[in-house]
């Protein structure tokens, strides 16, 4: 069976790909096998020399890199350049400090000599998604391979032109053969390749369902895996908010990427003093953003694919039966491409299928809240724990918040929940577990181990 790039802003195929025989995928296995037992005795720094390249590739290859992404999965141009530009910072950041974070750690015993150090485990196998495709691969493969591992990536269907690119890049920057692989297999094959006893770790971003299929899979066979899955996350605004500052920050996370972002806003949960003011500036400005070409300078582009809309479209007319009101959009548009329009429904409560459900799109699930143990309550009424949000002039009150009340991987105030290379990355209960980014992502596949010498 063929795996199909489609663009979702025409609908036309772009380009078909076979996939891999299972000679071709031991093939590659070997090759980044015996990369890795190379790759691991480099020094720290000379690792981080050559890594250092992906950088200026990055940035030199910019626009084409955006076109393609924009192309496969639908992402606004400005936004797919931006996501080659975070990478590229990406790389800076990493291959600054990774040697220094990697270097053996002494430690005072009764021992001559104890020390720590931080041994890389082999062969990593990387299942990405086609949401930022550039970016969530080399968040996880940069700090990786700097550790010492190699790389086999099985990334999502949809954006296999992304893929064939991200290995190429790493081809351009005369880096050793095998560090970084791309396959095209089917999701029917994965379980083999992870009981592979070369691969020596998982690390997948995906929904929940896949989450609990790899976690099961790793455990099984013993590997370690880092699980970054879906969320809901909640965004509470507080009666002494800026209004305007929320609204612009709420209405920009819930429409990046179309809506298509594990960590986008989801659920707004509102003060009653300020409920209508907010609902009203909220569907005003949600209705000012443009969508069209993603070639072109519209804010929303379309969804990824049209299965993806459909199911979300169902989502809003369950809730909408269920007695949810709505404001904005909610419909399909009569048009070519899989666009889907900011949709904003309020009067949202628990049972609600945009309430209890992630929505990976364009629509925003709004409710109001009377007292601060209510709001804590509605924020939590999710199996979810990636981010949250909170909004209010109150700072201290905010800080102690987010430090004790919220059960969540990241919790921003006055501003929307993003990645940041210098910050872990990840979530709890339902949204995984494990760390991508800061110096806790880069130890998440290595060896932590004890030297003690008498």
């Amino acid at each position: 069976m063929n795996l199909e790039t489609i663009n979702p802003a025409t609908e036309e195929i772009v380009e078909k790909f076979q996939q891999f025989k299972d000679e071709k995928i031991n093939e590659i296995l070997e090759k980044c096998h015996h990369a890795h037992l190379e790759w691991r005795l480099l020094y720290l720094y000379t690792r981080a020399k050559y890594i250092k390249k992906l950088a200026a590739v990055l940035r030199e290859n910019k626009r084409n890199l955006a076109s393609t992404i924009s192309e496969e999965m639908g992402k606004p141009i400005a936004q797919s350049l931006a996501e080659v530009e975070k990478c590229a910072t990406m790389v800076d950041y990493y291959t600054h400090n990774a040697p220094v974070w990697l270097d053996d750690q002494n430690v005072a015993t009764e021992a001559q000599k104890s020390f720590i150090t931080f041994q890389p485990l082999g062969v990593i196998l990387a299942i990405m998604p086609w949401n930022f495709p550039l970016w969530q691969v080399l968040r996880f493969a940069v700090p990786t391979i700097l550790a010492g591992n190699t790389v086999i990536l099985k990334h999502a269907p949809n954006v296999c032109k992304t893929a064939l690119a991200i290995e190429k890049l790493f081809t351009e920057c005369e880096l050793p053969d095998g560090l970084f692989k791309t396959v095209f297999l089917g999701v029917n094959r994965i379980p083999s390749l992870i009981e592979h006893p070369y691969i020596q770790g998982v690390s997948l971003t995906g929904s929940e369902r896949a989450g609990r299929s790899v976690g099961e899979l790793a455990g099984k066979n013993l590997k370690r895996a880092v699980l970054e899955l879906g969320g809901s996350d909640p965004y509470i605004i507080f009666h002494d908010a800026n209004l305007e500052l929320a609204v612009d920050t709420c209405v920009n996370s819930r429409l990046i990427n179309c809506g298509q972002t594990c960590i986008s806003a989801k659920r707004f949960i509102v003060a009653d003093e300020v409920a209508d003011a907010f609902e009203e500036m909220f569907v005003e400005k949600m209705k000012s953003r443009t969508m069209g070409d993603p070639m072109g300078k519209f804010d929303v582009g379309p969804m990824a694919r049209d299965d993806l809309r459909q199911q979300l479209h169902q989502q809003v007319l369950q809730s909408v039966t269920k007695g949810a009101k709505l404001c904005v959009g909610g419909f399909i548009p009569d048009e070519t491409g899989f666009y889907y329009p900011p949709t904003v429904l309020t009067n949202v409560s628990s049972g609600m299928n945009v309430w209890d459900e992630e929505t990976f799109g364009p629509v925003a699930a709004v409710t109001r809240f009377t007292t601060e143990l209510e709001a804590l309550r509605l924020a939590q009424d999710t199996p979810y724990g990636l981010g949250a949000a909170l909004f209010s002039e109150d700072i201290d009150r905010m800080e102690k918040l987010a430090k004790h009340k919220i059960m969540a991987g990241s919790v921003f105030v006055n501003d929307f929940v993003r990645s940041d290379s210098r910050l872990p990355f990840g979530g709890i209960k339902a949204s995984g577990f494990g760390r991508e980014l800061s110096h806790f992502g880069l130890m998440e596949f290595v060896n932590i181990k004890t030297v003690s010498i008498k």
